[in-house]
C-alpha cells in the first residue's frame, strides 16, 4: 500500500510554512503535518538539514519543498514567502518554531547573548508573521502558531534572554489574535515544557534527572507530543481557538 494512502485529510492542501524545521520540534511538526496531508514548506538555516527534512516529508507521501532561511534576515523571509506564493498561490499556516538558547545568569550574560536570543526568538517571529499577514488577510483565512515556552510563563534561572523572548511571543499572540481575528486569521501559541530535543544535548544527566522529577508524569516530553498540538491548532477542528497559550508540559506547573 502506498504511504500516501495513509494520509488523513485533516490538513489536506493546507500550505504550511514551518521555521526551524530541520530538527527537534520543528522536524517533528513537519513530519506530522506531512502525515496529515499538508503541503509542507521546510525552512531552516542549513541546506543539508532542509534537504533531509524535505526528503522525510516526501517519503510520507506529502508535497514538500525546502528553503534556507534565517528568520533574523527580513530580506530572506520576504524572498521565501514570495517563492511559496509563486509556487502554491497561498499560505494557510505559519509555524514560528525557530528558536535558540544562550544561557547565563543576569550578572554574567553578555550583550551579544542577550541580543542574539531576542533577535531569533522574538524579532524572527515578528518578521515571519508580518511577512505572511497581508496574504492571509487577502485570503480571509490563515493560522499563525507561535512557539513560546513554560519559561515564558514562569521564568527560569539563567534564562533572562530566553524568558523575555518567550514572554514576548505570548504578547505577540494575544495582540495579533485581536488584530487578525476579525480578518479570519487565528493566532495561538504553544508553551512546551522540557522536551527531548538537541537543545538539551549539552545538559548533564544529573540535571536531566532533576528536570524529570519536576514533571508529574516523571519524564520529558517528546517532540511529537508538541507537533500533535500544533497539528490540532492548524486544523479546522480548532476553528474557535484564538489567542490561546496552550501549555504542553506534563503538568510541571501544577
Amino acid at each position: 500500500m502506498s504511504s500516501s494512502l495513509s494520509i488523513s485529510p485533516r490538513l489536506r492542501a493546507k500550505v504550511s510554512l514551518i521555521t526551524g524545521a530541520a530538527q527537534g520540534i520543528g522536524l517533528a511538526t513537519a513530519l506530522k503535518f506531512a502525515r496529515e496531508g499538508a503541503t509542507v514548506v521546510v525552512c531552516d538555516i542549513k541546506q543539508c538539514g532542509v534537504d533531509a527534512a524535505v526528503g522525510q516529508c516526501r517519503e510520507l507521501g506529502a508535497t514538500a519543498v525546502g528553503h534556507v532561511m534565517d528568520v533574523t534576515r527580513r530580506e530572506m523571509v520576504d524572498a521565501v514567502v514570495s517563492k511559496v506564493l509563486a509556487e502554491f498561490g497561498r499560505i494557510d499556516v505559519l509555524v514560528n518554531n525557530a528558536g535558540i538558547t544562550q544561557d547565563a545568569r543576569l550578572q554574567k550574560m553578555t550583550l551579544e547573548q542577550f541580543d542574539r536570543v531576542i533577535d531569533v526568538n522574538l524579532r524572527g517571529v515578528f518578521h515571519c508573521a508580518q511577512a505572511v499577514a497581508d496574504t492571509m488577510v487577502a485570503q480571509g483565512s490563515g493560522v499563525i502558531l507561535n512557539a513560546s515556552s513554560v519559561v515564558g510563563i514562569y521564568g527560569n534561572f539563567g534564562q533572562t534572554n530566553y524568558a523575555a523572548s518567550k514572554f514576548g511571543v505570548i504578547g505577540f499572540t494575544k495582540t495579533w489574535s485581536r488584530e487578525l481575528g476579525p480578518k479570519g486569521i487565528r493566532v495561538n501559541a504553544v508553551a512546551p515544557g522540557f522536551i527531548t530535543t538537541p537543545i538539551l544535548s549539552t545538559i548533564p544527566a544529573k540535571v536531566i534527572a532533576e528536570m524529570e522529577h519536576r514533571v508529574p508524569l516523571r519524564r520529558l516530553g517528546k517532540p511529537e507530543e508538541i507537533a500533535n498540538v500544533y497539528a490540532f491548532l492548524a486544523s479546522d477542528e480548532a476553528s474557535y481557538v484564538n489567542g490561546a497559550v496552550i501549555e504542553v508540559s506534563g503538568g510541571m506547573s501544577v
